[in-house]
């Protein structure tokens, strides 16, 4: 599967602060850690199991990250054709996509505070993502800076994440979608991607 990642960590990039809410007050950070049962608060990943099979995953006790936001959507036009240049694809192969986006930050504080350790995590992520077989979809990963506010205020890095699946109409760019999602997290759980 194809991987691209970037850093925006320049001081008109946004930053990611935890917890949030929504300007109108309608939504607000959910902390799946501690309140699994609370994913059924998250529209999206009641309206798609595989987004919740990977918050699940992601938020579990045994996992080196949490979430703190995500959506799902249908690919525009622009996005279909960005994805179908980037995998080398003929435009009939591609007619839909299926993307989605979930931020994540890392429970070591050693990693969440240094943007080094975050790189260092994005090219491991890079060559596990790149041994996957996933010609149809592609993962995209931004590092950028974040705020957390729990117990005590941290300064740090975050990783937002975007899986893209395409197909010949959108139930296979489903499909696609969510066998990338499952391998992408799937790779948090690998040995050579926490030994940092």
């Amino acid at each position: 599967m194809l991987m691209e990642w970037s850093t925006e960590c320049g001081l008109e990039d946004p930053v990611l602060v935890v917890p949030w809410n929504s300007p109108e007050g309608e939504v607000q950070w959910v902390d799946l850690r501690t309140d699994p049962d609370a994913m059924d608060h998250i529209a999206e990943a009641d309206e798609h199991p595989p987004l919740l099979a990977a918050l699940r995953a992601l938020n579990a006790a045994r996992s080196p990250v949490f979430t703190a936001k995500c959506d799902v959507w249908g690919m525009t036009a622009e996005e279909l054709e960005a994805v179908r240049d980037d995998l080398l694809l003929e435009p009939e192969v591609a007619v839909a996509g299926t993307s989605c986006y979930i931020d994540l930050l890392w429970r070591e504080r050693a990693v969440f505070a240094s943007q080094h350790r975050t790189a260092q995590v994005l090219h491991r992520m890079d060559r596990l993502a790149n041994e996957l077989p996933h010609s149809l979809a592609k993962l995209e990963a931004v590092l950028r800076p974040a705020v957390v506010d729990l117990e005590a205020v941290s300064e740090g890095f975050a990783i937002t994440l975007y899986v893209k699946g395409v197909g010949v109409d959108m139930a296979e760019a489903e499909v696609r979608w969510a066998a990338a999602l499952a391998d992408t997290v799937a790779i948090f759980r690998a040995r050579e991607l926490l030994s940092i």
